[in-house]
């Protein structure tokens, strides 16, 4: 193999004359047979994948490496593409790093891994392309630590059965879950755009129609997993995706637990399960019987955020904010923004109420209530009129609806005397105050002169 042309310091000339990459750069087997998980072949795709370095750049360093392997004084490709100037220090520390990560998802057959898409706490996620199908995909791969812990295990392998059973287009679609050597994987699409988060943390808050919409949205994925059995259980701007057409998604079932599963409802009896900024109180307490209105409520937390720019609770640590969930009254939302509609503030509050009973049975009657918002018309169920009870010392009841109830007679408009005194019922009052008055007058002067 012909040498790339260098200049005086070993660096490979960017001319349009170099040679192509199928000249120059090694394939995965001329590298190695078992290349796929070789270190310096991960890492030289990545550097051109990242515009670091050309192919030709990296087939050089290649060849370098062949030529120093003959004298025994073979050179990482790390080492090789730092000598030539082809990457930073800084830049190679992220690179291995890079490495590391995606050397772990090679090992899943029928899947090329293409980059890192992110990491939480618990597993990593990764764009990679379906071989079979040619599609994009996402990977949330389990880190090789959590392998002797039989918990996060079974959580996985329960996020994966979960999503599995909803099929819904406000949430993301479950493909495949499985293990591969030593990683457990749990396949799902790949949702494009970016979350509610990244828009909160961009724009400070939603306009309350975008907000409206977004709710609904998941609102109605939620009711889907509800009637399928599932509470979702940690509903917060992180787990609300969005497609290029802006359709939003419900991801991370991770938390997700079968109403019916009693079992696992008993062994978390109290602890709190959940995200503390959007949890509800009965998670908080952490009571067997979770249901439908414990996402309600975080939903109804999230969508204040949403609108006011601002968390329902805030506090110290976690454990304030959760303490303030319990027992802290919530600040009306149109306080916080004066620009809300009283509906959208009235619906928030009802989402978010301390005790179920007083919150939406159903995300079904929830989306009824938005949708009247939404067309300007006020909530059916969380609109509450004035109580005037307390001017009258008892309840205001319609006289509508005291007809209605047979309790008294239809009753028919006031005649319009002008001046009290006109009354008839006044009027012969006063003539009786008259009489009386005169016939004490008499009897005081007929005893008087006696």
């Amino acid at each position: 193999m012909k040498k790339p042309e260098t200049d005086p310091n070993g660096r490979v000339k960017r001319t349009s004359e170099r040679m192509s990459q199928s000249q120059t750069q090694p394939t995965m087997t001329d590298k190695d047979p078992s290349a796929s998980t070789n270190v310096d072949t991960l890492l030289g795709r990545i550097v051109v994948e990242q515009g670091l370095a050309t192919s030709q750049e990296v087939a050089h360093c290649f060849e370098v490496q062949r030529q120093t392997a003959a004298d025994s004084k073979e050179a990482s490709l790390a080492d090789l593409l730092l000598s030539n100037n082809y990457v930073t220090h800084r830049q190679l520390d992220r690179l291995r790093r890079e490495v590391e990560a995606q050397k772990s998802t090679q090992q899943i057959p029928g899947y090329s891994i293409k980059k890192k898409l992110g990491a939480g706490a618990m597993a990593s996620v990764y764009l990679a392309r379906q071989i079979s199908l040619d599609r994009m995909v996402a990977i949330k791969v389990l880190p090789k630590k959590y392998n002797s812990n039989v918990n996060f295990i079974d959580r996985f392998y329960k996020e994966g059965r979960a999503a599995a059973k909803l099929n819904h287009p406000n949430i993301v679609q479950a493909y495949d879950v499985g293990k591969a050597g030593e990683f457990h994987y749990f396949v799902m699409e790949y949702v494009e755009g970016g979350t509610v988060y990244d828009i909160l943390t961009k724009k400070g808050r939603i306009a309350e129609k975008d907000a409206i919409d977004i709710i609904i949205q998941i609102a109605d994925a939620l009711h889907h997993a509800h009637e399928k059995g599932f509470v979702h259980r940690d509903v917060k701007p992180k787990n609300i995706m969005f497609t290029k057409e802006g359709v939003a998604k419900l991801a991370d079932m991770g938390l997700a637990r079968a109403v019916s599963d009693i079992e696992a409802a008993k062994e978390e009896e109290g602890r709190a399960f959940g995200t503390p900024y959007y949890i509800s109180p009965e998670q908080i307490r952490g009571e067997v019987n979770i249901g439908a209105q414990a996402d309600i409520y975080s939903l109804g937390a999230m969508f204040y955020h949403m609108v006011t720019g601002q968390v329902p609770f805030d506090g110290e640590n976690p454990t304030a904010v959760m303490h303030k969930h319990l027992k802290a009254d919530l600040t009306p939302p149109d306080h916080v923004n004066p620009k809300l509609s009283a509906g959208v503030a009235e619906v928030i509050e009802m989402m978010m109420a301390k005790s179920r009973r007083e919150r939406y049975h159903n995300c079904r009657d929830l989306m009824e209530d938005l949708r009247l918002v939404a067309s300007g018309a006020k909530p059916r169920l969380a609109h509450k009129e004035m109580d005037l009870s307390g001017l009258t010392g008892g309840t205001m009841i319609a006289p509508e609806q005291l007809e209605d109830s047979g309790a008294m007679p239809a009753m028919q408009p006031a005649a319009d005397y002008g001046s009290p005194f006109n009354h008839p019922a006044v009027m012969l009052l006063l003539i009786l105050l008259g009489v009386s008055l005169l016939g004490n007058i008499i009897m005081l002067f007929v005893s008087m002169t006696r």
